[in-house]
C-alpha cells in the first residue's frame, strides 16, 4: 500500500483557532487515525511544519502534540520566507490562521512560491471585499488550487438540518431564525479574565462581529438555505472599554454586536442575532430555528429537536392564567445515527483528497471572498441605515 505524503507548512497555528482545531483536532487527530485512507492501496499521510514569529511557543507546540502522533517532535521555525522558498524540506500546501490583517502578505508569497501547489487559509480573508477577491483571483491566477475554512457547515446539527431539508419534512421554508452569542467578559473586573482575544474588539486590528460571523452566516445561509438577495443590518460596541492582554485597559472600537435580516432570492426571510454580550438561555450558543410549512426544527451545534405539523400544539393567549402548555415537551430530538467527527478536521481530510486526487472542493477563496462581502454590506447597511442588494461577485 502506498503512503503519500503531503506537506503542509501550518503558519500562525500559535493561535487559539489554529492551536486547537486545526494542529490537535484536524492534522495531530489525522496522522493518529493513520492519515486519510483513499482506498485499501493509498493513504495520504500530512506532514506539518509549524512557522510563526514566537520560537517559544512553536517549541512547545511542536514538543506537546509531534511525540504522540510522529513519534518525535513537529518540525517548526520562525523563516517562514524560507519555508516557503523551500528551504526547510518539501512542503506543498500552505495554510495561514494567521491575523486578518497579515493573511494578504503571507498569501501573496506563498502564491508566488514555485514550491507551493495549495493554498488553504482561515476566514476572513481579508477586510474589504475588494482585497478578498484580488487575493482569490492572484492565487487562481498562479495555478494554486486553494480554499477557504467554512466549518460549521460539517457540525453534526447543521448536517442534519440538510438531510431533513433534502426529505422534505420542512415542506416549504417559510423563516430561519439564528441566535448566536455569549457573554465575553471584558476583563475590567475582578476574578472574570476575557476569554477571546483582545483584538477581536479593535477595529484597527481587524476585529468586528460582522466581520467575524457575517462570513460564516454567508456560508451557512447560502449552503444551507439558498442565495442572499438583500440585507440590512445593525451593529454597536456594547462594552466601550477592555482590558488587553498585558493588563492595560482599551477603548473598544470594533461592533461587539450585530443584528441582520437577510432576504433570500427565494423569498425566504433569515434573521440572524450575534453578539458578545448576551448572557445565554436556551439550548446552545448558538440556535437555528427553521419553520416550514409541514414542520419545524431547532439546531444547536450538535443536536436538533423537530416538531411535526401534526404535533403542534394549539396555544391560547390568557395572560390571566399560568401557561398550561410546555412548549420544551413537543420536541422530539433527531437521533445520532452515525458518529459525527470534528467539523474542522472533515474539510481538513476534503481539502488534502482536493489537493492528492484533484477531486472538487468548492469552499475556494472565491467563497471565502463572498462572506467578506457579505459583512461589508452589513457594515454599509448599518452606517447608512438602510436596505443593500448583494450582487453576485
Amino acid at each position: 500500500m502506498e503512503t503519500r505524503r503531503i506537506g503542509i507548512i501550518m503558519n500562525g497555528v500559535t493561535g487559539r483557532m489554529g492551536t486547537n482545531q486545526h494542529l490537535i483536532r484536524s492534522i495531530t487527530a489525522i496522522i493518529k487515525q493513520g492519515g486519510v485512507r483513499i482506498s485499501p492501496d493509498l493513504t495520504l499521510m500530512p506532514d506539518p511544519i509549524l512557522t510563526g514569529r514566537n520560537e517559544n511557543k512553536l517549541k512547545a507546540l511542536a514538543d506537546a502534540h509531534g511525540p504522540g502522533a510522529i513519534g518525535k517532535p513537529y518540525a517548526y521555525t520562525t523563516d517562514v520566507d524560507g519555508v516557503i522558498d523551500g528551504k526547510h524540506g518539501d512542503f506543498e500546501v500552505f495554510f495561514d490562521a494567521s491575523g486578518t490583517l497579515q493573511r494578504a502578505g503571507f498569501l501573496e508569497k506563498a502564491s508566488a512560491s514555485k514550491m507551493i501547489k495549495a493554498i488553504y487559509c482561515e476566514k476572513p480573508t481579508a477586510t474589504e471585499t475588494k482585497e478578498a477577491v484580488r487575493l482569490a483571483e492572484m492565487v487562481e491566477k498562479a495555478g494554486k488550487k486553494n480554499g477557504v475554512v467554512q466549518d460549521k457547515l460539517w457540525l453534526p446539527s447543521f448536517r442534519k438540518l440538510a438531510m431533513l431539508k433534502e426529505l422534505g419534512f420542512f415542506g416549504d421554508i417559510l423563516s430561519v431564525k439564528g441566535d448566536f452569542g455569549y457573554w465575553v467578559f471584558s476583563g475590567m473586573d475582578l476574578d472574570q479574565p476575557a476569554q477571546r482575544p483582545s483584538w477581536n474588539y479593535r477595529a484597527e486590528d481587524g476585529g468586528g462581529m460582522m466581520i467575524d460571523m457575517f462570513c460564516h452566516w454567508e456560508y451557512v445561509i447560502s449552503n444551507l438555505f439558498g442565495p442572499i438577495k438583500s440585507l440590512v443590518a445593525y451593529g454597536n460596541v456594547d462594552i466601550p472599554e477592555r482590558r488587553a492582554e498585558d493588563g492595560k485597559p482599551f477603548k473598544a472600537t470594533a461592533d461587539d454586536s450585530a443584528y441582520a435580516m437577510f432576504l433570500l432570492e427565494d423569498g425566504t426571510m433569515c434573521q440572524f442575532n450575534s453578539s458578545w454580550c448576551t448572557r445565554v438561555r436556551r439550548d446552545d450558543l448558538l440556535t437555528v430555528h427553521v419553520d416550514g410549512t409541514k414542520g419545524s426544527a431547532v439546531a444547536g451545534l450538535r443536536e436538533v429537536v423537530t416538531q411535526a405539523a401534526a404535533n403542534t400544539p394549539k396555544p391560547v393567549w390568557n395572560p390571566d392564567i399560568p401557561q398550561p402548555i410546555d412548549f420544551y415537551a413537543g420536541w422530539e430530538e433527531v437521533p445520532n445515527n452515525i458518529e459525527y467527527d470534528n467539523a474542522f478536521k472533515i474539510q481538513w481530510e476534503l481539502f488534502l483528497r482536493h489537493v492528492a486526487l484533484d477531486e472538487p472542493f468548492r469552499w475556494d477563496l472565491m467563497a471565502g471572498a463572498r462572506g467578506v462581502q457579505l459583512a461589508e454590506l452589513g457594515m454599509q447597511s448599518w452606517k447608512e441605515r438602510c436596505w443593500v442588494d448583494v450582487p453576485k461577485l
